[in-house]
């Protein structure tokens, strides 16, 4: 509970460094006056958007900071009209069907140094119906985030058929929309797409899984207030919804203009039925207005992402080598133990153990069709347990991680057959299944589920004595839509209540063992979302690791989520997805761009491949601070061109690193333009190295050199870059 701090005067206008939210209140509501750049006086704002023209007489704005189906709202004659697109709409116990808000109070409550937040409560007219609606604006980062808690005291069930944490319309924001977001399934995640908005048009994002949330669409949209989107220029509303659950996000453009905005978790079997006296808390939406176009938005959200959301935001990520393509299911101790020397011998300082270490007897985990739920070491494949393990690790240096499932289970295993009503599953009728022939999600709504995973995990945790990393993974998504937990009536909560369980499954065990590091994974980058970030150190982008399409994937991740939490890794040739050969350069260069890694066995390197990765990893050692803690610049789009480019700048702007891949480049094209880098300071200059060097520089005389920022800025960089899989990466050092 926040300490109130004072009672808000009206009008009010909740700042960041650079941006406001200005509100005001008219009647019993509070109301949205003005969201962008900051003003000097707040009455400005609000005096100009009352006095904009608006002839809208059906889907007219609705400016109240929580919207409601049914509300009533005035117009200038008299007359009086009924809002039919609500963040919010139930059914009260009563039958009723509408929300009539009035605020009963706002203020200001006490929150961490650099944070300004604001409440407000909210209460039917006439219903022991309440809301309470937070925006917490983070100044530094330019982002505000916001999300409400419903109650109520009816006689009877309320149930909810929207529950939006975001609902605002913007009325005089822009007059052209485009609106820009990403999609994806397996081993082609985050393929990025914008299209103009058209008046009248509404566009409707969401996920269906139940689980891989960031499939399907990314819960995270980018709209240009003013076509059409640019890299550097115009302005941007960015938003992401932190729910990895079911969700739906929706903009539309009106005949007038406004720009309407809803996100919020989405009710795929019915209304969500809320109990009298249960706190519903529904998930973060964050947004931010960037006047530098999308980069600027992108680097808010960053900021934010590192300072302020995700738990170990601020701490450089471990170079690590999964086991995974190097052995999959097939391993024993001597083959971990092989690939640890390697790991050591490439400059890793993380070992982790994939899929197959668990199970035992008729449940050993040897392929994807059982074990799933038993999380115990096996023996046969480990008889010396994960205790020696962690100890060969740590002898050579390295830590250790394992690869856990803890959502899902086998209907092969001790867990499912032991209690087959654990299992997420409709009554009378059949089991549907997923991988293996035999996986299944588990009931997270249970608290006996949750309870049970958390002992074993927690137990394999202790045991090993020593763990330092989880990469937690989920494969499927929701194949029955019911619960031997839930009763009749709240049936269709199971898609809430599921992910609520989940967090706070993984919740609990962070704070029973703090010095884990988790890695979010589902089916590859199914978990690419702020939901799981606020629990997860990082995720996996793809099971894809080819580098030419990890170059798309990567920026498409990147344009919401810091590199930081982007897993890439150096993967063998031909890649096991794609089948295609590229360079091992290449294949380093690209994994650059994000946490680097391994997915391999070393002992399939030759001494020269291994040279070039020793030296690679020292050289993104000393760089990954400004990599993975720095301002991303997106330079060159592989959407539009034979090459991309991007670049890192820490935040004193003395370190850069740019990356170059050559993607479609056909022989004979002559040199790509000069790049014109950002982010530096005009009056420095900024000596030029390259790194992961081959054969020939691709700066030639400029190798070495110190230039100004303001020349490296508007004349641009030369480079040379050759066909298709050449790349470079460049270091600067202001002097």
């Amino acid at each position: 509970m926040n300490e109130k701090l004072s009672s808000l005067p009206s009008p009010y206008a909740l700042t960041t460094d650079n941006t406001e939210l200005v509100f005001v209140k008219k009647d019993a509501l509070w109301r949205v006056a003005h969201y962008g750049e900051r003003s000097n006086v707040a009455a400005d704002a609000v005096l100009l958007t009352e006095c904009r023209y608006n002839a809208e007489s059906f889907g007219r704005a609705t400016l109240e900071t929580y919207p409601s189906f049914g509300a009533d709202y005035g117009d200038n004659d008299g007359q009086m009209g009924m809002c039919k697109y609500g963040a919010i709409q139930a059914q009260h116990a009563d039958g009723n069907t509408t929300i009539q808000w009035r605020c009963a109070d706002a203020w200001l409550a006490a929150d961490e140094e650099g944070v300004e937040h604001v409440v407000f409560d909210l209460e039917d007219t006439t219903r022991p119906f309440r809301a309470r609606q937070h925006f917490r604006a983070v100044k530094a980062a330019d982002v505000i985030e916001t999300w409400v808690e419903l109650e109520h005291d009816e006689p009877a069930p309320v149930r909810l058929s929207i529950m939006d944490s975001f609902g605002l319309d913007f009325a005089n924001i822009g007059t052209e929309f485009e609106v820009l977001s990403v999609c994806g399934q397996w081993a082609c995640e985050a393929v990025q797409d914008s299209t103009r908005l058209a008046r009248g048009q509404r566009i409707d994002l969401g996920s269906r899984s139940g689980v891989r949330d960031a499939w399907e669409n990314n819960p995270a949209v980018m709209v240009s207030l003013g076509c059409p989107l640019d890299e550097d220029r115009g302005t941007v509303f960015a938003g992401a919804l932190a729910w990895p659950g079911a969700w739906e996000i929706s903009v539309q453009h009106t005949l007038h203009h406004t720009l309407r905005v809803r996100a919020g978790a989405a009710n795929l079997s019915g209304a969500y039925v809320l109990d009298a006296g249960k706190r519903l808390t529904l998930p973060k939406f964050i947004f931010t207005y960037s006047t530098q176009g999308m980069g600027g938005a992108s680097r808010a959200l960053h900021r934010w992402a590192r300072g302020w959301h995700l738990p170990h935001g601020k701490v450089v990520r471990d170079v690590l080598l999964n086991s995974w393509e190097g052995a999959y299911f097939d391993f024993t101790e001597k083959t971990l133990t092989d690939m640890m020397d390697g790991t050591a011998k490439l400059g890793g300082e993380l070992f982790v153990i994939d899929d197959g270490w668990f199970g035992r007897g008729a449940h050993a985990r040897n392929d994807d069709t059982c074990g799933l739920g038993d999380w115990i070491w096996n023996e046969e494949k480990l008889p010396k347990g994960l205790a020696y393990l962690v100890k060969e690790a740590n002898a050579r240096g390295l830590k250790l991680g394992l690869w856990f499932e803890p959502e899902m289970a086998n209907t092969a295993s001790d867990l499912a057959e032991a209690h087959p009503d654990w299992i997420i599953r409709e009554k009378n009728r059949p089991l549907r299944v997923g991988r293996g022939k035999s996986q299944v999600v588990l009931d997270m709504s249970n608290p006996a589920v949750r309870d049970a995973i958390f002992d074993q995990v927690d137990a394999v945790i202790r045991s090993a004595n020593g763990l330092s990393y989880i990469k937690w993974d989920a494969n499927a998504d929701f194949m029955n839509a019911g619960s031997t937990y839930l009763d009749a009536d709240h049936q269709a909560n199971i898609w809430f209540d599921y992910t609520v369980g989940v967090m706070e499954l993984i919740a609990r065990l962070r704070v029973a063992h703090p010095e884990i590091v988790y890695q979010a994974c589902s089916s590859g980058g199914a978990h690419a979302d702020y939901g799981w970030l606020a629990y997860a150190d990082e995720f996996w982008g793809s099971d894809n690791s080819c580098a030419q399409q990890r170059v798309f994937i990567q920026w498409g991740e990147e344009l919401f989520y810091p590199a930081c939490c982007v897993a890439s890794h150096v993967t063998v040739s031909p890649n096991h997805q794609t089948h295609r050969t590229s360079p091992l350069k290449f294949r380093f260069d690209v994994a650059f761009s994000g946490r680097l890694g391994f997915e391999l066995h070393p002992k399939g390197m030759t001494e020269e491949e291994i040279r070039f990765c020793t030296d690679a990893v020292e050289s993104y050692k000393r760089l990954r601070t400004t990599i993975q803690q720095g301002d991303l610049y997106r330079l060159v789009s592989p959407y539009k061109n034979d090459h991309a480019a991007l670049m890192f700048v820490s935040a004193d702007r003395r370190k850069a690193v740019v990356c170059v891949y050559g993607m479609a480049r056909l022989a004979m094209q002559g040199n790509p333009a000069p790049l014109h880098l950002r982010g530096l300071y005009p009056n420095l200059r900024y000596r030029i190295t390259e790194i992961n060097k081959a054969a020939e520089s691709h700066i030639g005389p400029l190798e070495g050199k110190a230039f100004g920022g303001d020349a490296l800025m508007t004349q641009g960089l030369p480079f040379t870059l050759g066909n298709e899989d050449d790349s470079l990466v460049l270091e600067l050092t202001a002097e």
